[in-house]
């Protein structure tokens, strides 16, 4: 493919997202998870959001561990419910501690949701009603 110092330059590249061209060819380079390691991902984009509208510059670290700066400390959680508890000890963070259990609720009533949806979607295409 590239020479030694090409394959040096493009992922610098990737990292500071520049365009990409190789010999006139634009090239997208992206993370290539597993799909488990993708949705545990997922499973903490609500909580990061929040994270990063207080300005606690937030980061999700491989494989699924949210990572944020607390009183010039970075702490890491693996775990939505030790996150949940160390919020509860620090002030700064115990008035988010209720959007973190909301965005919990919240992330819970949708799978809900698409559960049902799904059953639905199955009783009509198989024509026969599951037990409710």
């Amino acid at each position: 493919m590239a020479k030694g110092k090409d394959k040096e330059r493009i992922p610098k590249a990737a990292r500071e997202k520049q365009s990409i061209n190789y010999k006139g060819t634009s090239i997208r380079l992206s993370a290539d998870f597993s799909t488990e390691t993708l949705q545990a991902r997922r499973e903490w984009q609500d909580i990061f959001k929040v994270l990063k509208g207080k300005n606690l510059q937030p980061r999700i670290l491989y494989p699924a561990i949210i990572s944020f700066k607390v009183e010039g400390e970075i702490k890491n959680f693996s775990n939505k419910q030790k996150l949940k508890e160390y919020s509860n000890t620090k002030p700064i963070l115990k008035k988010y501690g209720n959007s973190f259990s909301k965005l919990t609720k919240k992330k819970k009533k949708r799978e809900r949701e698409q559960r049902k949806r799904r059953i639905r979607m199955e009783e009509t295409t198989t024509g026969k009603q599951s037990l409710k």
